[in-house]
């Protein structure tokens, strides 16, 4: 059911997770390092598969939308204290690795339904669920963990991260569909490349950094 793919999913995340995670908690020029190189590579992906559909147009008008989640996990990072920002930053990253690691089970497993064919075809409603929930929780756990005022607001935020992680992941596929590659690139084994890795993160960092600038902000909820 899950076989070869799974083993690679796992070796890189047991590579590149320990980098991340050490980025994150000790920030400053470490966790800048890390987006500017994240950044790169994912802006030469993007362009190199627009130009293979060729569409130059397209693959400038990516680039905001890209640039758009490193800039706002670097904010998130240096938002508040040394800890909230840690705290915050996780939350999101933690979350969103949730949504990826539910839905790849929760899909493999239990099958069913389709939930985007025409642009994700190994997408299910199966794993939509089981991503929101493993969203829910495991964000419930890192912001009671971390201290979050209000944790309990995770329950509700996490399903709604699952959603939009979800939504960016296919939209990704969406465009690769339309330049015939099966993945962005050909770094992260098991993954394909940047993009293929931060496609939820590119849509949910966003919603994540609104949300906590205005709902956040007034229920005073981190």
């Amino acid at each position: 059911m899950f076989g070869k793919d799974l083993l690679l999913r796992t070796l890189s995340a047991v590579v590149l997770g320990p980098l991340v995670i050490a980025a994150i908690w000790f920030g400053g020029w470490a966790f800048a390092a890390v987006l500017a190189v994240g950044a790169l590579l994912s802006i030469y992906e993007w362009v190199v598969m627009c130009r293979r559909g060729p569409n130059n147009t397209l693959a400038i008008l990516g680039i905001p939308y890209i640039l758009l989640m490193f800039v706002c996990l670097w904010w998130l990072r240096d938002a508040g204290d040394d800890q909230i920002g840690r705290g915050l930053t996780f939350y999101i990253v933690f979350a969103v690795w949730a949504v990826d690691i539910g839905a790849y089970f929760a899909g493999r497993s239990i099958g069913g339904p389709k939930l985007a064919p025409k642009f994700s075809p190994s997408k299910t409603w199966a794993g939509l669920v089981g991503g929101m929930v493993a969203a829910a929780i495991i964000g419930h756990a890192w912001a009671w963990f971390a201290g979050a005022r209000l944790p309990e607001i995770t329950l509700l935020l996490g399903l709604l991260i699952g959603v939009v992680a979800q939504a960016g992941d296919i939209l990704e596929s969406a465009f690769k569909r339309k330049f015939g590659v099966k993945d962005s690139g050909a770094l992260i084994p098991g993954h394909g490349g940047i993009l293929d890795r931060v496609d939820g993160l590119m849509a949910a960092t966003p919603c994540f950094v609104l949300f906590h600038v205005t709902i956040g902000a007034h229920l005073n909820w981190w």
